[in-house]
């Protein structure tokens, strides 16, 4: 039976997995009926074109005058240099609006993307190739990389770069997916009520958390031109930025919650290892070194981290790692 109601229902649980490098599922609920949508449809749309990024914007290659040329002992045309630069992902490393970069490379040598990194910029993506040098080749170039969001071509960018530079289309968006789904959950025998399950994916600029805090404060921000004239206080309800904790709850699991045999469990509690994060922090070697640790409970330990997304493959961030470390200090004080 429904019940008369004057205000609709408040979402009161909101969760953070991380389910491998730079991608996480924020998820939260419960919703009344057709309000995740409402929601979830508009955040999708803020994350992926209102996140900050870092992109070039222009390239100088000496001894070309244009995208069409070609370099003496560069196995690639210019064109095919500028479309591999492209795919390259950068972050300025002070967050400084524009930087430029300068390089030069010399003699037969696969230039990479891990070539680029220098104490100006760092490059967060794989290890892309950029271009193949014979033996008595020399390359020198400088590249303009720019902080923005969204998509720039190149067209709109000539005025901002130099003249005797290559403009590029400029693609800031640091988030490869957004995706949500709806699923249905009970409350009071109400099985009508909704859950966002957010998927997010960046490309290392920021983290998909950062993602989502900055496209709640951006919806914030554009709602709240309506506060001073209709009179609505919208700070009722802050939209706070999620703070670390959020992000470090899965690694806050205790150990015993994990679901581990007798044997492993005791090796861990003898061990002084209370937390799930503990554990994600330590290398293989020094797990296998936890004493009376035999291979069956290693075995099944490191198939318990993998089935938490800590798999062999999994990178921490370094401000997470100082984070939990910090979490987990304060919990066993």
């Amino acid at each position: 039976m429904r019940k008369i109601k004057v205000a609709p229902f408040m979402p009161t649980e909101v969760k953070v997995d991380n389910i491998g490098t730079n991608r996480a599922n924020i998820i939260a609920y419960p919703f009344e009926s057709g309000y995740a949508v409402t929601l979830a449809h508009p955040l999708r749309r803020l994350i992926l074109g209102s996140s900050i990024g870092y992109a070039p914007i222009s390239v100088k290659i000496e001894g070309a005058a244009h995208e069409f040329d070609n370099i003496r002992g560069m196995h690639e045309d210019v064109a095919v240099f500028i479309i591999n630069l492209k795919n390259i992902r950068f972050k300025i490393k002070d967050e400084s609006d524009r930087v430029e970069v300068s390089y030069s490379f010399s003699g037969h040598k696969e230039i990479t993307a891990q070539d680029l990194n220098n104490d100006l910029i760092e490059v967060v993506s794989e290890d892309l190739p950029l271009a193949t040098l014979n033996e008595d080749a020399e390359l020198n170039f400088s590249i303009v990389i720019a902080k923005g969001m969204g998509y720039v071509p190149s067209e709109d960018l000539r005025d901002d770069v130099d003249a005797d530079a290559i403009a590029l289309d400029a693609f800031f968006t640091p988030v490869k997916k957004a995706n949500y789904k709806i699923d249905h959950v009970l409350v009071e025998d109400n099985p009508n009520y909704e859950k966002i399950i957010f998927d997010i994916e960046t490309d290392g600029q920021i983290g998909p958390v950062e993602a989502f805090t900055n496209a709640l404060e951006v919806m914030n921000e554009q709602l709240s031109v309506f506060a001073d004239v209709l009179n609505v206080d919208i700070s009722k309800v802050p939209v706070k930025k999620a703070n670390d904790d959020s992000e470090l709850k899965p690694l806050l699991q205790t150990v015993d919650s994990l679901g581990l045999s007798a044997r492993s469990f005791n090796s861990l509690d003898r061990a002084g290892i209370k937390y799930l994060g503990e554990l994600v922090l330590m290398s293989e070697n020094e797990i296998k070194n936890i004493k009376n640790l035999g291979k069956k409970s290693l075995d099944e330990i490191n198939e318990c981290l993998a089935s938490n997304g800590f798999g062999p493959d999994y990178e921490m961030a370094e401000s997470t790692r100082v984070n939990l470390v910090k979490k987990i200090e304060q919990l066993k004080a």
